[in-house]
């Protein structure tokens, strides 16, 4: 068979399993990397072999970032740091941009913390703004989920981003990773900024989602509920909540340091981003290089910050506990791993079969821009079957043998892939119900918002990589 036919076949069909079975995604990949490459005439015995061997490839270079990454995320989560990061923003923007607030906490939380967890985490403090502040959570709630959506599929070591790059890596692509971090950065500012606006604007067309000034008193302390009582006094006399107010409230809890909280964060990003730096320069053969060089390698980055989190966030945690959160944070990361490496054996068939490389010379011919490739793959990838993560290992798994031929930057495809993979968030999305149930919204009001929202932003997206395409080839 056509090893073009065959792939989509292979692709149709883990989408089945995926949708309409109780299929889990890890086996659909792997049982639609053995009928690609079947189909396609390679021996089972081949097919089989191909497919382990991209499987344990992949897993060797990416299945302990991503173990590292999850255990340091759930340390941010439960110690509280990820709160304390909150308020420290907060007072750096100040309160009239409570919104700006939430989406710049989730924009830098969700590089480690996946953001289901992060909005979790988070939503808590959208909900006391939005009691405070008499502010929509559908405009508060989806300027937090954006933020935390954003760069949950932009900017590495999330997994989705992270094993783009290491498909792209694995197929002899000049792909750097601290590079690719800077380039997600800074494309998700531009992002980020619409989404504000976008969010507002459904924020006032929907007014009436806004928490109850009505708490329940017994979730919080005496200290709580003094600060409470003298904000609530404000508000009946029409006065401006301040900053400081809002600094008040959240003091009364027992938090990390805004330092540590910070420095845990973003040490690994620091570190990968040195050892990008030091590996363009003559200092990559001398000894001091070395040391930047291991040190900013993923997996020692991410390895740093994880004891930091273990002897630091978790200092006054006791032994069972601490254990306890990294089987938690363990089996989060269990299914990721095995999807990210079932992708990349997906990826090791359709480079054996060649159907890469098909399609790539058929685009060429019929003249259809390269740059659009990748973007259409990573919406074809995620519309029916809900999972960025899996769509963006899938996509890439299918881009990475293209590039060559279709001829655009590496960095570029990337991005797209990565971009569109956020397109579309609706039922079948775990993240959409996080974000409709904790922001208080009915399913309608947020098909009618979210959901059109991560439309709207990877359409805005992928206008700007097309002419970004225009002046990197």
């Amino acid at each position: 068979m056509n090893p073009v036919i065959a792939m989509l076949i292979g692709v149709v069909v883990m989408m089945g399993l995926i949708i309409f079975t109780r299929m889990h995604a890890f086996p659909s990949l792997i049982i639609s990397a053995i009928l690609i490459g079947i189909l396609s005439g390679i021996p089972l015995g081949e097919s089989i072999s191909t497919v382990t061997s991209g499987f344990g490839g992949t897993m060797a270079s990416i299945g302990i970032v991503i173990g590292f990454g999850c255990i340091m995320g759930i340390f941010l989560e439960k110690s509280g740091a990820a709160k304390r990061m909150a308020l420290t923003i907060l007072k750096m923007v100040g309160v009239k941009r409570a919104d700006v607030v939430l989406g710049l906490t989730g924009f830098v939380v969700s590089i480690p913390v996946f953001c289901d967890s992060g909005f979790v985490i988070l939503s808590s403090l959208a909900k006391e703004f939005s009691r405070l502040t008499k502010k929509s959570m559908v405009g508060l709630g989806g300027i937090l989920g954006m933020g935390l959506y954003i760069t949950h599929f932009m900017v590495p070591p999330t997994p989705g981003p992270l094993a783009v790059v290491s498909t792209f890596q694995k197929e002899g692509i000049p792909v750097d990773l601290g590079m690719f971090i800077i380039a997600g950065l800074l494309f998700s500012i531009p992002l980020f900024i619409v989404s504000i606006f976008l969010f507002r604007w459904f924020g006032n067309r929907y007014p009436d989602f806004i928490v109850p000034s009505e708490i329940d008193r017994s979730k919080y302390t005496k200290a709580q509920l003094v600060v409470l009582d003298k904000i609530d006094e404000k508000l009946k006399e029409g006065k401006e909540l301040e900053n400081s107010d809002f600094e008040a409230l959240l003091s009364t809890e027992k938090l990390p340091s805004a330092g540590i909280s910070f420095t845990i964060l973003l040490l690994p990003v620091f570190l990968i981003l040195c050892n990008t730096v030091v590996s363009q320069t003559a200092w990559k053969a001398n000894a001091v290089g070395g040391v930047i060089t291991f040190l900013g390698n993923p997996v020692i980055a991410l390895f740093i910050s994880l004891c930091l989190g273990a002897f630091v966030l978790a200092k006054d945690m006791d032994k069972k506990t601490v254990n306890g959160m990294m089987n938690d944070a363990l089996k989060d990361a269990g299914p990721i791993v095995c999807i990210t490496a079932a992708g990349g054996a997906l990826g090791a068939v359709v480079k054996a079969t060649g159907a890469a490389q098909l399609m790539a010379d058929g685009i060429v011919a019929v003249g259809i821009p390269g740059i659009l490739v990748p973007l259409l793959i990573g919406t074809i990838m995620r519309f029916p079957q809900g999972s960025g993560t899996t769509a963006m290992i899938t996509g890439s798994a299918i881009i990475a043998p293209m590039l060559t031929t279709l001829g655009i930057n590496p960095y570029l495809a990337g991005l797209a892939v990565c971009l569109t993979s956020m397109c579309p968030s609706f039922l079948n999305d775990s993240y959409f119900h996080v974000v409709t149930n904790f922001s208080g919204m009915d399913i309608k009001t947020s098909l009618k918002t979210w959901s059109i929202g991560t439309i709207i932003i990877p359409i805005f997206g992928s206008v700007l990589i097309c002419i970004l395409a225009v002046f990197f080839h």
